[in-house]
């Protein structure tokens, strides 16, 4: 039912949003229960708390890569750094014969991503508890990569390169452009057997603005010594000598 004049109709637009997407049926009520949890579960890891800014930030923002042919067909996926399971858990809503697993190295996030998975009955996503570093299995097991604030390009690259199959894609999410940043994230790309193909710029909701996507493709299988040991993407990152 619609609330007063003025108020922000959560069944409605969280159905708007489904309907932009082709998205129907359970996917709708997942979706509805995720941002319920979102907006309300005190251990939802999110400064994210106002139901409109959760639909935004999280589920539209998330959701928005399915105008992409390559997440759309993806069949095994990980989601890197997945914290609030955004953008893992929309995409494993949207792409129910995917398999998907959101990646998270803090037990802590972790839980609530095991709640959350169990709660809005997503049957295709799965926790991995782990640095996608030290993944046990994780090497050449998927063929899409996501991430959205993990880290800057370079490392993201890095994580996702030994994951990926040949032939797979990364993508990241990112605001405004930053030609420097890209310049040395594509240098990083070409020491790991990655290859950039795209950057799409996308407005998954009306106000939003410098929102990008960054695509990247797995050419070449990585080379032995990647992943390095946890931390070294980060305290000596690629491309950057």
């Amino acid at each position: 039912m619609a609330g007063p004049p003025g108020s922000f109709d959560v069944e409605a637009a969280v159905g708007a949003l489904a309907e932009r997407h082709g998205l129907a049926g359970e996917a709708v009520a997942q979706l509805r229960e995720l941002h319920r949890m979102l907006v309300a579960d005190p251990l939802a890891p999110t400064a994210v708390r106002d139901p409109r800014k959760v639909l935004d930030d999280h589920l539209a923002d998330s959701l928005v890569a399915l105008e992409l042919d390559v997440v759309g067909s993806a069949q095994r996926v990980a989601d890197l750094g997945s914290g609030a399971g955004v953008p893992g858990l929309p995409l494993a809503i949207a792409l129910p014969t995917a398999d998907v697993a959101l990646v998270e190295a803090a037990a802590r996030k972790c839980a609530f991503l095991e709640r959350a998975v169990a709660r809005c009955r997503v049957a295709n996503a799965r926790v991995v508890h782990a640095r996608a570093e030290t993944w046990p299995g994780g090497i050449a097991s998927v063929d899409l990569v996501t991430a959205r604030a993990l880290a800057p390009l370079e490392v993201v690259v890095e994580y996702a390169a030994p994951l990926l199959v040949i032939g797979g894609t990364l993508v990241v999410w990112r605001g405004r452009r930053d030609p420097e940043a890209e310049k040395v994230a594509v240098r990083a790309a070409a020491e790991v057997g990655m290859r950039p193909t795209e950057i799409v710029f996308v407005r998954p909701f009306a106000e939003a603005e410098s929102r990008y996507l960054h695509l990247m493709s797995k050419v070449t299988e990585t080379p032995s010594g990647f992943p390095r040991r946890p931390g070294m993407a980060r305290k000596r990152p690629l491309g950057t000598s």
